[in-house]
């Protein structure tokens, strides 16, 4: 009788607290997409504003609809080999009843499918900020559908999936430095190689149009990081979560003084831009070590990320790949940042009693940060650019060059993102009213 009160007291239980939690975790991460396309939108210049807002939302609706019929079967049904899950009553969900637990917690099925969703969603639009300006809307959904279907899906369930060998090997990924960042960096990586640089790359101008939307879009993110990092504790019960939100205020804080500091020192000035910059870079560093450093282990991922960051962004000029707006100087190399610093500066007191090398524990578990960093790493960059060879041979993945410069937006939208022609006058006034597009026309026929 003994035995049978341990076992029905060992048996979770529906816990109502942490699956409204996790909702609202869920509806943060949700938020992080707009709050990307809004960044990536205001770095971009004026004609190809819409094509980089929709390049993110496109991925809201093509995911969800993927991960629904396959994709989390692939990222977290039984494993197969190490590299890739299946579970054929997970096709559709229509087989999940509505109070089943999901794997040991306390929190649905459901909730915790929807929460692994909006990552799923939001790695690819991640993607989109590399190759701003010049990717036809059509080979870009293309490349969505594809890069989750063989990149994404496998590679989450190599992290997080029971049974993926990342997963086995005890690589520590709180929240996604592998699987969502360097694997999103990675790709960006290996399809700006295949497709090459924008026209006046290194000779024209391309500032941001809109530094208030760069600043809305990073407050955006910030503020979603939370659902995103804190959640993926899955509950609260023994305050690693809450150890989480803290840890993702404090690095990222850090990392807007290291990345703004740099900046003064290297350029002689505090940027706006480089404020937003540094800020998603010490988001993105926390994401995988935040659940294993104390406080101020955090400080320390956020300060270095941000220098090191703010140091990688110009190495595009240097070698000459064009990485529009700096998704692999920030997701890949805050990616890799975070997630090898874990083998330094685990405590042993966060998610595991895992401890890294300052803290007495050797350098075993940097062998593996570096074992799961550069598998996916090179898994991710290899396959993806074989993506992008493959589309672009077979429908084309750029624009032509002459809608490249004249715009994107007008080229692949049939649209603005802003209308003057009820303000200023001369060559402003001119330009807003000149005679449409036939693709524009029709729409305004119609």
């Amino acid at each position: 009788m003994a035995a049978a009160v341990t076992l029905a007291a060992e048996t979770p239980t529906l816990s109502a607290a942490n699956t409204g939690f996790m909702l609202i975790c869920s509806a943060l991460v949700m938020l992080m997409t707009p709050g990307l396309a809004f960044f990536y939108g205001g770095m971009v210049r004026v004609k190809s504003t819409l094509n980089m807002l929709m390049m993110s939302f496109i991925s809201l609706g093509i995911v969800t609809v993927l991960w629904v019929l396959y994709g989390f079967s692939m990222a977290f049904g039984t494993d197969f080999g190490g590299l890739a899950g299946w579970n054929s009553h997970w096709v559709g969900l229509g087989d999940i009843g509505l109070t089943e637990l999901w794997d040991g917690y306390t929190i649905p099925v459901f909730v915790f499918l929807v929460f692994q969703l909006m990552f799923a969603v939001l790695t690819p639009a991640l993607i989109s900020g590399a190759l701003a300006d010049r990717v036809k809307f059509t080979a870009w959904a293309l490349f969505i559908a594809l890069w989750a279907t063989v990149v994404y899906f496998p590679v989450a369930h190599w992290v997080w999936g029971a049974g993926g060998w990342a997963f086995e090997l005890g690589v520590i990924d709180f929240a996604g430095g592998t699987a969502v960042h360097i694997n999103a960096g990675a790709a960006a990586l290996g399809v700006i190689l295949v497709i090459g640089k924008r026209v006046g790359f290194k000779k024209d101008p391309m500032r941001p149009h809109s530094l208030p939307l760069v600043m809305l879009g990073a407050a955006l993110l910030w503020f979603g990081w939370f659902g995103f990092n804190a959640g993926s504790w899955l509950g609260n019960d023994d305050g690693v979560g809450a150890l989480m939100f803290v840890n993702t205020q404090v690095a990222t804080a850090a990392a807007v003084l290291g990345w703004l500091a740099y900046e003064k020192f290297r350029h002689g000035a505090f940027t706006t831009l480089g404020a937003a910059s540094g800020a998603v870079s010490g988001l993105v560093a926390i994401t995988p070590s935040g659940g294993a450093v104390s406080p101020l282990g955090a400080i320390a991922v956020g300060a270095v990320a941000g220098v090191l960051c703010a140091m990688a962004v110009g190495l595009k000029y240097r070698f000459g790949y064009d990485d529009s707006l700096d998704v692999v100087g920030v997701h890949l190399v805050g990616g890799i940042v975070g997630s090898l610093l874990v083998g330094f500066l685990a405590s042993g007191k966060g998610q595991s009693d895992v401890r890294g090398l300052f803290y007495g524990g050797g350098l075993d578990q940097f062998w593996k940060q570096c074992a799961g960093v550069f598998g996916v790493l090179a898994y991710s960059l290899v396959v993806s650019a074989v993506l992008a060879f493959l589309l672009d041979r077979t429908i084309g993945m750029r624009v032509s060059e002459d809608e490249e410069v004249a715009g994107i937006d007008r080229a692949e939208h049939a649209e603005t993102a802003y209308d003057f022609s009820g303000a200023g006058g001369g060559a402003a006034r001119n330009a807003a009213q000149a005679p449409l597009a036939p693709a524009e026309s029709k729409k305004v026929d119609a």
